[in-house]
C-alpha cells in the first residue's frame, strides 16, 4: 500500500500558490498551515483581509516539522506562532487576528456588543452543525435513502444559516464581509448541490439569500487567492474513500454531491 501521503500534492496550485510564494519572508506572525485544509482557509483568508504580514509555512500532516510539535503538540494546523508564541484552533486565530491587529485592513467583527454576540453564536453553528452535517452527508456509504436523510439534515441547517442573513446583504451582516463570512466560506466553495434556482420549493427564499451570500464570497480576494485548482484536492477524497474501503462508490457519488 502507498504512504498515506502519496497522493498528497506537496504545495499549492494556482492563484493559492502565488499568495504562498508572496509570502515566504521572515515575519513575526508565522501561519503553519496545509493548502488543501478548510480549517486553514479560514485563518488564512482572515490574515488576507486584513493585509497583516505573515510568513506562510507548508506543513505535510503526515511529516509534521518539529517546529509544528513544539508549538502544538498535536500538529494540527492552523497552527499561527506570535512573537514565538502559539495559538490554535481556526476560529480563535480569526478572533485574535482581529483584535491584535484593529488598525489592519477592513473591521471583521461588528462594533455593537450584541451583534458581535449573535456572529459568535452563527459562528459556533457552523462549527457545531454545517460542518459535521456536510461531512457525513460527503462520506456517507449508505443507501440512498440513508444518503437523502442525510443530504436533508445537512440542507436543513443551510437554510438556518441562510434565513439569518441580512436582508439586503449580501454578506452575514449586511454590506461588508466580515468574520463569519470567512468561517463558513471554505465550505461554501465547495460546491455543496443546493436547489438550482426557482426550484427551492417552499425555501426558495432561504436559497435565494445563500446562493447571493455564496455568489458574494466567491468573489472575494481573499478566498480566490487561498483556493487552489480544484483537480488536487480530487485525491484527498479519494483517500478518505479508500479508507473506507470504498472508493468506487465515492466515486460514483461524489459527483453529485458536488464535491471539487
Amino acid at each position: 500500500m502507498p504512504p498515506p501521503d502519496a497522493d498528497l500534492h506537496p504545495v499549492a496550485t494556482g492563484a493559492a500558490k502565488s499568495t504562498v510564494d508572496a509570502h515566504q519572508g521572515e515575519e513575526n506572525l508565522k501561519l503553519y498551515a496545509g493548502w488543501f485544509c478548510p480549517f486553514v482557509q479560514r485563518a488564512w483568508t482572515v490574515l488576507e483581509e486584513k493585509k497583516i504580514p505573515y510568513q506562510y509555512i507548508e506543513v505535510n500532516p503526515y511529516h509534521k516539522p518539529d517546529s509544528l510539535i513544539k508549538l502544538n503538540p498535536r500538529g494540527l494546523v492552523p497552527t499561527l506562532e506570535y512573537k514565538g508564541k502559539p495559538l490554535y484552533e481556526s476560529t480563535v486565530i480569526g478572533e485574535f487576528l482581529e483584535e491584535a491587529y484593529p488598525d489592519h485592513g477592513i473591521t471583521l467583527f461588528p462594533k455593537d456588543p450584541y451583534e458581535k454576540a449573535r456572529t459568535r453564536i452563527w459562528t459556533d453553528f457552523c462549527t457545531s452543525r454545517i460542518i459535521p452535517a456536510y461531512h457525513r452527508f460527503l462520506q456517507s456509504q449508505g443507501s440512498e435513502s440513508e444518503v437523502d436523510e442525510l443530504r436533508k439534515e445537512f440542507h436543513g441547517h443551510l437554510k438556518e444559516f441562510a434565513k439569518e442573513i441580512d436582508k439586503d446583504g449580501p454578506f452575514f451582516n449586511g454590506k461588508e464581509v466580515g468574520l463569519i463570512d470567512l468561517v463558513v466560506a471554505p465550505w461554501a466553495v465547495s460546491g455543496i448541490g443546493i436547489p438550482e434556482p426557482g426550484k427551492g420549493g417552499d425555501d426558495e427564499a432561504a436559497w435565494s439569500k445563500w446562493r447571493r451570500w455564496v455568489e458574494a464570497i466567491e468573489a472575494r480576494p481573499s478566498i480566490k487567492n487561498t483556493t487552489s485548482e480544484r483537480e488536487y484536492y480530487v485525491p484527498i477524497y479519494q483517500r478518505y474513500a479508500d479508507d473506507k474501503a470504498q472508493s468506487e462508490l465515492a466515486k460514483a457519488t461524489r459527483k453529485g454531491r458536488g464535491v471539487p
